[in-house]
C-alpha cells in the first residue's frame, strides 16, 4: 500500500534545491491565491475530469462520434463551465480545510494538495481550467495524458488517494500500491457540511485486509465469529485505504494541538456490517495498534448502510461491496468503491457465476 509522506525531509538532493528555488521564485510573484504545498509534505488528492465535473454528455458524444467530434465540441463551449460532478463536494471540503489550516499555520505545507489526474487531451485543458477557474477551485497540478491512462503517473505526484469513473484505471491504482476508488453520483442530492469535511469508511477490504471477510463468505458467520475472537488481540493486516486514514489523521493531529479537536473540520467515520459484541473489539484494537483513531464507529450488525448514512452526510463513503454502494447513492450518499478483496466475487452476499467467453 503506499506510504504516508514522512513529516520531514532532510535530505539536501538535487531535487530539494530544484522546489526550494522553485519557492524562492514563486514567493517573490504577488498573488492573493494560494500556492500549492510542497508535494512530499501534501496530502495529494488526484481526481478525473469526469469525477471533479459532470461530463456525461460530453462522454456520450466521445462514445458516439468519436475523439475528433468530442475534442471539436468542448473547444467550441469552451466558455461555457462543466457543471459539478460526484467528486466537486468532496474537493470543496479539501479545500475549507486547507483555510483552516493555513490560519492556524501559516507557513506550513502539510495541507491537501488536489491535483486533476486526467486522459483527456491537452485541446480541452482550457475548458477544464475555465471551469476550475469559474468555481474558484484551488487547483494548480494538471496532468493531462492525452488518451494513455493516467495511472502510472500517480507515484510521480506522491498520491494519497485517487478517484475516477474509470474502474479499470482504480484496479491498476490498487494493484500499485495506491489508494483508489470508483466514484458514483449519487440518484439525490442532499445538503452536505459547508464547514467539516466527513469521510466514511467501510472496515474488511477497505481500512482492513479482507482476511476476516473471506472466513465469512467461505465458512458462514459463526466461524467467523469464533475466528475473530480467538484472534482479537492479533491485528488485521491493513487494506488499501488505511493509508489515507493514516494522511487525515496526521492533519487532524494539527488541529489538536492547537486545542482545535471539539472544532476540528474534518471527521472520519467507521461504518461496518461487523456485530459490535461479536467482532467489533478486535477492529477497535486494530486501529489502536496503528495509532490511528477513528471519530465515530457504527456497527450496523448486518442492517443496511444506506438509512444511517443518510445522517451521517459524508463528502464520501467507501465501501468494497457493490450492494452497499448502490444502497447509499439511493438515499444521496456519494460513495466510492474499492475494487479490492474476495467481496469482488459476490453480490448480496451470492457467489457471481462467471461465464466463459464463447470462441
Amino acid at each position: 500500500m503506499s506510504e504516508i509522506k514522512p513529516a520531514e525531509v532532510k535530505d539536501a538532493s538535487g531535487e530539494e534545491r530544484d522546489w526550494a528555488a522553485a519557492k524562492v521564485f514563486f514567493d517573490n510573484l504577488k498573488s492573493k491565491r494560494p500556492r500549492p504545498p510542497k508535494s512530499c509534505y501534501a496530502v495529494t488528492i488526484a481526481v478525473s475530469s469526469r469525477t471533479l465535473f459532470d461530463m456525461t454528455m460530453e462522454r456520450k458524444i466521445y462514445e458516439d462520434q468519436g475523439l475528433e467530434k468530442y475534442v471539436e465540441y468542448q473547444q467550441q463551449h469552451e466558455d461555457e463551465p462543466l457543471k459539478p460532478g460526484a467528486a466537486f463536494p468532496f474537493v470543496k471540503a479539501l479545500m475549507t480545510v486547507n483555510v483552516k489550516l493555513r490560519q492556524l499555520y501559516p507557513d506550513s505545507e502539510e495541507l491537501f494538495d488536489i491535483v486533476l489526474m486526467t486522459n483527456n487531451h491537452a485541446q480541452v485543458g482550457v475548458r477544464l481550467i475555465n471551469s476550475i477557474n469559474h468555481y474558484d477551485l484551488t487547483i494548480e497540478r494538471f496532468c493531462m495524458t492525452g488518451g494513455k491512462s493516467p495511472t502510472g503517473y500517480l507515484k510521480a505526484y506522491m498520491t494519497n488517494l485517487y478517484l475516477s469513473k474509470d474502474s479499470e484505471k482504480v484496479q491498476e491504482a490498487i494493484e500499485e500500491g495506491i489508494a483508489a476508488a470508483t466514484m458514483f453520483t449519487p440518484d439525490m442530492e442532499i445538503q452536505l457540511s459547508d464547514t467539516q469535511l466527513r469521510v466514511a469508511f467501510d472496515g474488511d477490504a477497505v481500512l482492513f485486509s479482507d482476511e476476516s471477510e473471506i472466513i465469512v463468505k467461505q465458512h458462514g458467520l459463526d466461524t467467523f465469529f469464533e475466528h475473530e475472537k480467538a484472534n482479537e488481540n492479533k491485528p488485521l493486516a491493513q487494506g488499501p485505504l488505511k493509508c489515507f486514514l493514516e494522511a487525515l489523521g496526521k492533519l487532524q493531529r494539527k488541529f489538536y494541538a492547537k486545542n482545535e479537536r471539539l472544532h476540528c473540520p474534518i471527521r472520519t467515520y467507521l461504518v461496518t456490517a461487523r456485530s459490535a459484541a461479536s467482532s467489533g473489539a478486535r477492529v477497535l484494537k486494530t486501529l489502536r495498534s496503528w495509532g490511528l483513531e477513528i471519530d465515530e464507529a457504527i456497527f450496523l450488525a448486518g442492517a443496511p448502510k444506506g438509512p444511517l448514512l443518510q445522517k451521517i452526510r459524508p463528502h464520501i463513503f467507501f465501501d468494497d461491496q457493490m450492494f452497499h454502494i448502490e444502497g447509499a447513492k439511493e438515499l444521496g450518499t456519494i460513495a466510492a468503491h474499492v475494487p479490492y478483496g474476495i467481496g469482488q466475487k459476490y453480490h448480496k452476499g451470492q457467489l457471481i457465476e462467471k461465464t466463459g467467453k464463447t470462441k
